[in-house]
């Protein structure tokens, strides 16, 4: 009687059992999968002991590290890593930059940071922990203020000259996102927090290595502003609250010279084939030609966009040529760091390597003398089906800057559409 009992719980509990197992199982798998996914909190440690703050996510993907730049709303991919024992070199996507360091026993990461130029190659050391938690710490608890929304700002340099700029800036709680707009661009995605009346704020993506710090006054002013930029560069900044604060893009514009109404060039494209505006190819088409570097921030948003526009609408008649104006007039360094935005952008129009260095005073002399001189990377040229030159735009800024964003987008459609 009692083992006929015992016998008709059996499958119960050997159900329940299975159940255990397979919740532990799964609960396994998913710590497993999470396995060799870190969070680093890194820190440029510059000579004058001021730091630049960013964080890194590193896993594994197929059996290979990936490190990610976490920016705001940005992801930067880094795949080309090599690792020998305990040593690890980082190739970034863009701006003949990259990471050499070393892992100690308890998972830190220490090493250099390597920044091509025009002039000196940068060396900076950083440091970066795992499970470090947060970009910056809470250490006067919460915000003191909401500052989300625009600001008109002042950035002062060493020697006393100023540049205008506009802050815009989104708040959720304590965490801050954003960007600075310039008249020759942006600074990209900043983010930060406001822990009490300070706001911090910093980005890493290879190029920039920005940090600012301020203190807030009120909801109205912030003061006291510092920003420290690469392995040197220091200046101050300020803001006041400002809906309608604007920056004036005439200083930075390009203009045909007088009596001038078309562009020729001819220019080696990636692999030496020598490219023309004057080719078949273009005549009886609405060309954008995009002046820019491979070394510009904001030439890597532009081309995202770009290259995506051009896949789409190609077939209305719409063709597009990169001007490429590197750091160096060495051919073979210029194609290797403009293979990484034809890879990673699939970039199916051609960047011509204009052979002029982009610090070069005669830059557009040399190269488009039918222009005045381009102050701005990127700049965009539109020529009409008549093969003139209908509009210089110096006005492109980036994702991170929200509404300046959708109007570039807006205007740049907008202009296609008129030229077709």
């Amino acid at each position: 009687m009692h083992i006929f009992a015992d016998m008709k719980k059996f499958p119960l509990l050997v159900l329940t059992l299975f159940a255990l197992i397979t919740i532990r199982l799964s609960v396994h798998a998913q710590k497993k999968s999470a396995v060799g996914v870190h969070i680093y909190r890194a820190e440029l440690i510059r000579a004058d002991s001021n730091r630049v703050v960013f964080q890194i996510e590193e896993r594994r993907d197929k059996g290979r590290t990936v490190w990610y730049f976490l920016n705001a709303g940005e992801r930067l991919e880094a795949r080309n890593i090599l690792e020998r024992a305990d040593s690890i070199f980082v190739e970034m996507p863009f701006f003949e930059s990259a990471f050499e360091g070393c892992r100690q026993k308890d998972g830190t990461l220490t090493g250099i940071w390597r920044k091509g130029t025009s002039t000196k190659e940068l060396i900076v050391p950083f440091v970066a922990v795992p499970k470090g938690g947060a970009r910056f710490s809470a250490s006067k608890g919460k915000a003191c203020y909401d500052i989300q929304g625009k600001w008109r700002s002042e950035i002062i340099s060493p020697d006393g000259s100023k540049e205008e700029a506009i802050l815009q800036l989104r708040q959720k709680a304590n965490k801050i996102t954003g960007s600075f707009v310039i008249n020759s661009g942006d600074f990209r995605y900043l983010e930060g927090i406001v822990t009490g009346d300070s706001l911090l704020l910093s980005t890493f993506d290879g190029s920039h290595a920005y940090f600012f710090s301020a203190h807030i006054l009120n909801a109205s002013t912030i003061v006291d502003g510092k920003f420290i930029a690469g392995a040197i560069a220091k200046r101050t900044w300020s803001a006041v609250r400002d809906a309608k604060a604007s920056v004036d893009l005439e200083e930075t514009a390009a203009h045909l010279r007088p009596g001038e109404s078309r562009l020729d060039f001819r220019f080696p494209d990636l692999d030496s084939n020598l490219v023309s505006i004057n080719d078949e190819r273009f005549k009886g088409k609405v060309v954008v030609i995009q002046i820019m570097g491979s070394w510009c921030p904001n030439c890597v948003d532009e081309t995202a966009y770009l290259s995506q526009y051009y896949k789409l609408n190609r077939q209305r008649g719409v063709e597009m040529i990169a001007l490429a104006y590197e750091y160096s007039s060495d051919f073979a360094r210029s194609v290797r760091s403009l293979r990484k935005f034809q890879e990673r952008f699939a970039m199916d129009y051609p960047i011509l390597v204009t052979g002029v260095n982009v610090g070069d005073s005669l830059k557009t002399e040399k190269t488009l003398p039918q222009l005045t001189p381009i102050k701005t990377f990127p700049t965009t040229i539109f020529v009409g089906k008549d093969g003139q030159v209908k509009k210089i735009a110096n006005d492109f800024f980036g994702p991170a800057t929200g509404e300046y964003y959708e109007r570039y987008k807006q205007d740049f459609e907008a202009t296609i559409r008129e030229l077709l």
